[in-house]
């Protein structure tokens, strides 16, 4: 391709759309051009299809290494594979490159099923084969597996940053059994712990205010579930990210995510299901939709009453009474209705035990919230006043600080020149 003259002329101005198109055309599929370029096979698709442009620098560079286009013609210096050999023996280390390997297959192919082509064949097949069939169960693995599940049941009076640490020390241990081939099997539990992981971690980000982190370590748990193909765990990683916008100011966004979580949950009962209905109740009550939240309040509850054992078990993974209750609380507060927002906040609290520092904190500003809403705002700010004085230092930021802040902000400037209302202030501010 580098001696015809639209190919030339596509390359010097950068017009990887034609580049990537006449490669696919030349019969190369975009998984090898996205696997040489270092990007998935569908943004290939796309820059082929003009939908998507190659711009950063380092991007245009793995394309000329990747496509073996001489740097001189994109405007570049000479790529250090220009100084070798053209062609490397099938033994070099170049013999792993994918577009190397096509090459080399298709010149043994191409003097028929002769006994060295049968042999490359061999060997292509023996190593998928290996790949999806080695009797290999790493002990790790399991540990691992065990791990995430203990971190599930959440804080335990821990500060969040120290399970957060523990948390991404664990995560990092997956990483060699992403790296290499293994079995369909264990790569789909790999996949499944690192989503669990990746959605853990994310969670600590999100209740210690570090939004943009936390949504950052959500997309990797979303790659990650479906990769595992369990759309149960891919519903959970979407609802608890509606959380994130949820909690911190963006309603609408938190609708949309959580609506998408209950389309990928199905209409069967899961936690997922139960979890996602939960969540856009809230964002809905935000929204000054009450309808839409009373709605999904009752397919809440409905999803609730079905769920198995299990299910109802009280981790992060799962979703048990506890939880579904800590969700109404903050949904009828919003709504205003304080008689269900008490009542749920009332079972919450039974339900929780005494390390649930962060959880208890929620619930009491939104009881507060419901004296605010009835009329007595003092006792709403004494109130959050006693929560916010009473908790570590580890657990002043973050989640709970925000709520508290939402609930200052919504108290009518006639009250300020009150001394409740200044001292609630006050605590904010330090």
């Amino acid at each position: 391709m580098l001696e015809d003259p639209s190919f030339r002329h596509a390359v010097r101005h950068r017009d990887f759309t034609t580049v990537f198109a006449m490669a696919h055309g030349h019969g190369i599929s975009f998984n090898r051009i996205g696997e040489a370029c270092g990007m998935k096979a569908e943004r290939a698709s796309k820059i082929a299809r003009g939908e998507a442009t190659v711009t950063a620098l380092d991007t245009v560079e793995r394309v000329a290494d990747g496509l073996r286009i001489p740097g001189a013609l994109l405007g570049l210096a000479a790529r250090p594979w220009e100084h070798s050999s053209p062609t490397p023996h099938p033994e070099s280390d170049d013999g792993d490159d994918p577009m190397n390997r096509r090459q080399l297959l298709r010149g043994a192919l191409a003097a028929g099923l002769t006994t060295a082509a049968l042999t490359a064949l061999t060997d292509s097949r023996e190593s998928v084969d290996l790949a999806l069939t080695a009797d290999t169960d790493p002990a790790d693995l399991s540990d691992l597996e065990a791990a995430a599940e203990a971190y599930g049941y959440g804080y335990h009076g821990q500060a969040p940053t120290r399970v957060l640490a523990d948390l991404v020390d664990d995560f990092t241990g997956l990483r060699p059994y992403l790296a290499a081939p293994q079995p369909v099997a264990t790569r789909i539990r790999v996949c499944r712990t690192a989503g669990q992981m990746a959605g853990m971690i994310a969670i600590v980000l999100h209740d210690l205010g570090a939004r943009k982190e936390a949504r950052k370590w959500f997309a990797t748990a979303s790659t990650a579930a479906r990769e595992s193909g369990d759309r149960h765990l891919h519903a959970w990683v979407l609802a608890r990210e509606a959380m994130v916008p949820l909690n911190y100011g963006a309603p609408q966004a938190a609708a949309r995510l959580a609506e998408q979580a209950r389309q990928v949950a199905g209409s069967l009962p899961s936690a997922a299901a139960t979890l996602a209905a939960a969540v856009a109740a809230r964002a809905y009550a935000l929204c000054h939709q009450p309808e839409h939240a009373r709605q999904a309040v009752q397919a809440a509850d409905a999803l609730m009453e079905r769920l198995d054992a299990a299910e109802r078990a009280d981790t992060w993974l799962t979703y048990g009474e506890q939880k579904h209750h800590v969700h109404l609380s903050h949904a009828f507060t919003t709504l205003g209705d304080t008689l269900r927002a008490r009542q749920s906040q009332q079972r919450a609290l039974e339900l929780s035990t005494p390390t649930s520092t962060m959880t208890r904190s929620l619930l009491t500003i939104d009881a507060a919230g419901c004296f605010h809403h009835d009329g007595d705002t003092e006792q709403a700010c004494r109130q959050a006043v006693t929560v916010l004085n009473g908790l570590p230092a580890a657990f002043r930021t973050g989640l709970v600080h925000h709520r508290a802040k939402d609930l200052y902000r919504s108290i009518p400037a006639r009250h300020h020149h009150k001394a409740a209302v200044d001292e609630f202030r006050d605590v904010l501010a330090a």
